[in-house]
């Protein structure tokens, strides 16, 4: 049955270039909906550039330019850069639309309707130097859970706490640095906590992944918090009707921007867009976004749709996060990679079979690990899949004028490859790409053995061999075409040129059990280059970047106070060995350690997760502020702190070999 998709990623924001971090998801949506079309279904893929919020009006002040200025130039950038990884968008557009004011004023109004939106004060930081209110990532301080230094001004990132920016201790300025002052304003909330029973009912795994679905119970224990939907001016996004100085917020109008860029598609293509996004609708709708964002995406949109009168999603697939070679992107060690920079140095395709290669259905992060890279790419694409195609096809123009058998005696290793089709398809319906792409392989190692057992090459010199060799090179090339359509949905740009090698049209799922017989290719052409070692450290000078000193508000700060010996001699710093290390269900930063200190065992919580596996901590040496006061956290209880040293990348501080558990810091 032909199927109604519409689907999404997260919208990339306005204010920077499009990062190795952020294909993740562009690529893993990508393959979904060409898998769907490949399908026969007809299925839409929308997205926009997220243009609304004080950082965009900031960086426009910055670079002397208007707000719409900036955003049409980034906009430019991002589609060039998307249509270069081969990511086909059916629209991409803009949330500074007039489709989404609309929008945005329709779903306010009908939730005004329902009595969910609420008028309050609301006690905010204010910066006097700059003359306007803070943003939540405007403020940084000290967490006023865990005491973290250096913490945003909605959540913790070392405990993962959230809280209000005016429980921020000691909270400063982002912007000049100042230490800001609280005045109080009039804001617009959405009454979230009255849509608690409803979001109980959507929040299941029959919408959600299981791990989300667990995730939101936790939030749910926690209690719903109304939602701030206003912002005060100066502020750069759509004004609130019958307000003189209130805007959206921008986490309002950006998924709004969905419904937007597909209403600005439906009015080109004729779609009929209630269809898709009225109550009761029988299209499907899917939503791919990072799970930063699935606080957003799993509570407040379904609220909000189903509260103004509209559809909710089908489904909501998060991912993970992406790390290089293991380390969280780094400026410093030039791993924080553009979109651009790669493709000054690299075929793009090579990432989007890499992602492939590691990407799941679960919540997981993967880890672009370059060694890896180098392997995969020149062994499975080069040394296996390609390698079928260049095997063959100059033996069938040498001796049989480019045109295969009419007739296949043993058709026993294509009906191999024709009955895996269903796997495969469940794999790629299922995001599970890294399975898909490994039985892929699988298949593409039998047809090369096929090819080594039958020896072609030694054949080809007896012409009583002729019809033998005919038929062999006959099945090589029908193998090459079904591995070719398995593989489509990750490498379009490779498969479209095989398409015009085997003079073919394009490939879909409904070709999986058909053949190519008395059927003439066109000479081989190079399809894929092996990557040299040389061209990775290439790449990662052309991101290396030296951190800038000191940034404009850091000269404001005041000199860290001296202390005395005394002070420091209160601290029982201890020589700790780590016995046991895991992860934190619920944090993305957090890691679990178990601390031998000589004469007892400590439980330690600390935020180096991005740049630690709990693997290569086991055993290792660290040093441990032995008498810091116990902290209760949601996870658990830490009973003292690790030493490390670092800024974006984090360092952990070791004694020297010969050091003992117990052993006291002199």
């Amino acid at each position: 049955m032909k199927r109604k998709i519409l689907v999404t990623s997260a919208l990339p924001y306005a204010n920077g270039s499009i990062h190795l971090g952020h294909l993740v998801e562009y690529i893993q949506t990508d393959i979904w909906v060409r898998f769907q079309k490949m399908r026969g279904h007809e299925c839409h893929y929308v997205c926009a550039d997220d243009t609304h919020g004080t950082p965009i009006m900031l960086r426009a002040q910055k670079e002397n330019t208007t707000p719409e200025q900036l955003i049409e130039r980034m906009h430019t950038e991002h589609l060039s850069d998307f249509t270069q990884f081969n990511i086909e968008f059916d629209s991409y557009y803009s949330t500074n639309s007039e489709e989404n004011r609309i929008l945005a004023e329709t779903i306010f109004a009908r939730l005004s309707a329902a009595n969910l939106i609420k008028i309050r004060q609301v006690e905010q930081f204010y910066d006097p130097e700059e003359n306007m209110f803070l943003p939540d990532r405007f403020i940084k301080g000290e967490c006023p859970k865990c005491h973290a230094k250096d913490q945003y001004g909605d959540s913790c990132e070392i405990c993962g706490s959230a809280y209000d920016p005016i429980e921020l201790i000691k909270p400063r300025s982002a912007i000049s640095g100042v230490t800001p002052v609280r005045k109080s304003s009039e804001h617009y909330f959405l009454g979230l906590s009255e849509c608690a029973t409803f979001l109980k009912g959507y929040a299941t795994e029959t919408h959600l992944q299981p791990e989300a679905a667990h995730k939101m119970k936790e939030w749910f224990e926690q209690g719903l918090k109304d939602w701030d939907i206003s912002r005060d001016a100066p502020y750069f996004g759509f004004k609130i009707p019958g307000t003189e100085d209130k805007y959206f917020y921008v986490w309002l109008d950006a998924p709004i921007g969905y419904m937007a860029s597909f209403m600005n598609l439906a009015k080109r293509l004729s779609l009929d867009f209630s269809e898709y996004w009225d109550p009761g609708s029988q299209t499907e709708l899917y939503h791919f976004i990072g799970k930063d964002i699935l606080y957003f995406h799993a509570l407040f949109w379904p609220a909000t749709l189903h509260y103004a009168g509209f559809r909710t999603p089908t489904q909501i697939f998060a991912h993970g996060f992406l790390t290089v070679d293991g380390e969280k992107m780094s400026k410093s060690r030039g791993t924080f990679i553009t979109a651009r920079s790669f493709l000054d140095h690299f075929n793009p395709e090579t990432l989007r079979y890499y992602f492939a290669s590691k990407l799941s259905d679960h919540i997981e992060d993967i880890d672009l690990n370059f060694e890896n890279f180098i392997s995969r790419i020149n062994s499975d694409l080069v040394g296996k899949f390609v390698n079928i195609a260049s095997r063959a096809s100059g033996l069938i123009h040498k001796f049989f004028n480019g045109k295969l058998a009419a007739h296949l005696k043993d058709s026993s290793l294509l009906e191999t490859l024709s009955n895996a089709s269903s796997s495969i398809i469940a794999a790629y319906e299922g995001r599970e790409y890294n399975r898909a792409i490994r039985e892929i392989m699988q298949l593409t190692d039998l047809v090369n053995l096929y090819i080594d057992n039958n020896k072609p090459w030694i054949l080809a010199k007896s012409k009583d061999s002729n019809n033998q060799l005919h038929e062999v090179l006959t099945v090589a090339i029908n193998a090459f075409r079904l591995l070719t359509l398995y593989l489509k949905p990750v490498l379009p740009e490779m498969a479209k040129k095989i398409e015009q090698f085997l003079q073919i049209p394009p490939l879909s799922f409904k070709d999986s059990h058909t053949y190519l017989l008395n059927h003439s290719i066109a000479p081989y052409e190079h399809l894929i280059q092996r990557i040299e070692a040389n061209k990775i450290s290439q790449l990662l000078q052309a991101n290396k970047e030296n951190l800038t000193p000191q940034t404009q508000h850091d000269s404001k700060k005041k000199a860290i106070p001296s202390i005395s010996i005394e002070d420091f001699q209160r601290l029982d710093l201890k020589v700790a060995q780590v016995v046991k290390a895991e992860t934190v269900d619920g944090s993305n930063r957090l890691l679990k350690l178990t601390l031998d200190i000589g004469s007892s065992k400590k439980t330690v919580f600390s935020g180096i997760r991005s740049f630690y596996t709990p693997e290569s901590l086991v055993g290792r040496l660290v040093v441990v502020v032995n008498n810091l006061e116990a902290k209760k956290m949601r996870f658990g209880t830490s009973e003292g702190m690790i030493l490390a040293a670092g800024d974006q990348d984090i360092f952990l501080i070791s004694p020297d070999t010969g050091a003992k558990p117990g052993m006291k810091i002199q």
